[in-house]
């Protein structure tokens, strides 16, 4: 009966024994680990992130869900706000915090189509070129091509067939482009970087957008208003194409032209009291040398109409 079966094969453990088995902690109110192994659907999640001192709860949650995803699997804004109870923009903050400590890396790339896509790299060892064996996979690009090897020349080739720029939307048109106005205009959409740093503008995008902020100043509104106007609201995702959004707020958002109001009537001019040089009556007169009325119609060589009169009263 003491005899061990060495043919039968050992019972199956479900619980790790050691360390993780459950016992009585010997701080009060500490935590109790109940640890079962994992033999199926599980990742391997590194204490640096787990106990990260300067990440918050969200941003742990949303490093582990994502490291846990298949490759080719979304992660973008708005897939994980439809799969999480969290708002866009509390999922945009965590997001950022995993990108400024090196858990995430979002860049933007053009497809062959034209098509602009986000690649994201989920990173469970920040620091580090790659994954060591059994560690988490890193998350593959959402929609974008792997790139492209080859020799330079055939990258330069590829890069040169790449479709141009989509041009942005038309914007309104002012009724006099008036330099004044257009360089106010310009410098309403250069301090808009000041209001969100997402809205920072080329120099080209701003020289097409400034017609539509002329328009809006004809209107009898302030730049101030404009700026108001053009950065409120704004979405919590990232803006890919600021310049086209600023387009599209500027035709969508314009407000009707002022009532017209009749110009007025221009004051009359009150000339000062001259002397007159030919009879020497005192008339209003724009300048100095100048005649009256009855002198300038009087013919030449003909009586003072002026002096005639004094003598006859005399």
């Amino acid at each position: 009966m003491d005899t061990q079966n060495p043919s039968v094969h050992p019972h199956a453990q479900t619980r790790t024994t050691g360390k993780n088995h459950p016992r009585r902690n010997t701080k009060a109110g500490g935590v109790i680990h109940d640890n079962s192994r994992h033999t199926t659907r599980f990742t391997v999640v590194g204490n640096h992130l787990a106990q990260h001192p300067e990440l918050s709860a969200l941003a742990i949650g949303l490093a582990v869900h994502i490291q846990s995803l298949p490759s080719g699997a979304r992660a973008d804004i708005r897939t994980l706000a439809d799969r999480f109870p969290e708002s866009p923009a509390r999922i945009a903050a965590g997001l950022r915090e995993l990108e400024t400590h090196g858990y995430l890396r979002r860049t933007r790339e053009r497809t062959e189509s034209g098509r602009i896509v986000t690649r994201t790299v989920s990173c469970n060892q920040p620091g580090r070129h790659g994954n060591a064996p059994g560690d988490a996979p890193e998350h593959a690009p959402e929609h974008a091509p792997e790139p492209t090897a080859g020799p330079p020349a055939r990258r330069a080739a590829e890069q040169r067939k790449k479709p141009p720029r989509r041009a942005l939307p038309a914007v309104p048109q002012p009724g006099y482009n008036s330099p004044t106005l257009l360089q106010t205009a310009t410098d309403v959409l250069a301090g808009l970087r000041r209001e969100d740093p997402r809205l920072l503008l080329s120099a080209t995008d701003a020289e097409h957008l400034a017609p539509g902020v002329a328009a809006w100043l004809e209107r009898d509104l302030t730049p101030t208003a404009v700026r108001q106007a053009l950065t409120s609201d704004l979405p919590a995702e990232p803006l890919y194409r600021p310049a086209a959004l600023l387009a599209h707020r500027l035709t969508d958002r314009l407000p009707p032209l002022p009532p017209y109001r009749a110009p007025a009537e221009p004051a009359p001019v009150q000339y000062r009291v001259r002397n007159c040089d030919g009879c020497d009556r005192g008339f209003h007169s724009p300048g100095p040398g100048a005649r009256c009325r009855d002198c300038r119609e009087r013919p030449a060589g003909g009586p003072d109409p002026v002096r005639g009169r004094l003598e006859v009263e005399r």
